[in-house]
């Protein structure tokens, strides 16, 4: 033995698991990474779920959440268990192949980036937001 770290998750090989960990992945990562891992579209599993395809489009943007009972059904359609979607724990897809591969550097880098998009979505509509609001304020001064 190598004094390597070799702990087994409920995933697979602790890099592999660790993919989709609260640490590594937003709920909106692993709901996008089970429906991937489905073989789904984002049209095919808002279809099955009676969703507006904008509404699992937010969800996996983490721009909103579902309900209780939305949560229940991605997580019968997807074949993984509902504490997985919310957590990384639990029952869930491997994570895709090519990322299990990627050292430490390579997970936190595309930790940062999925945060920073997130951010920037959000960025994005609260800038929409204040240009209605602007437009608002412009018309009732004319």
């Amino acid at each position: 033995m190598t004094g390597e770290d070799t702990t087994e998750s409920a995933q697979g090989p602790t890099g592999a698991g660790d993919w989709y960990s609260e640490e590594q992945a937003t709920f909106g990562d692993r709901l996008a990474g089970a429906r991937e891992a489905a073989g789904l579209s984002q049209k095919d599993l808002a279809r099955r779920m009676g969703i507006k395809l904008s509404t699992l489009r937010n969800w996996e943007d983490d721009l909103n959440e579902p309900r209780a009972n939305k949560l229940q059904m991605a997580a019968g359609v997807l074949g993984v268990s509902i504490r997985w979607l919310l957590t990384g724990e639990g029952d869930g897809p491997d994570a895709p192949d090519a990322v299990a591969a990627l050292g430490a550097d390579a997970h936190a880098l595309l930790a940062e980036m999925r945060t920073l998009r997130a951010q920037m979505l959000a960025g994005a509509e609260r800038m929409g937001q204040l240009e209605k609001r602007l437009r608002t304020l412009l018309q009732e001064a004319a």
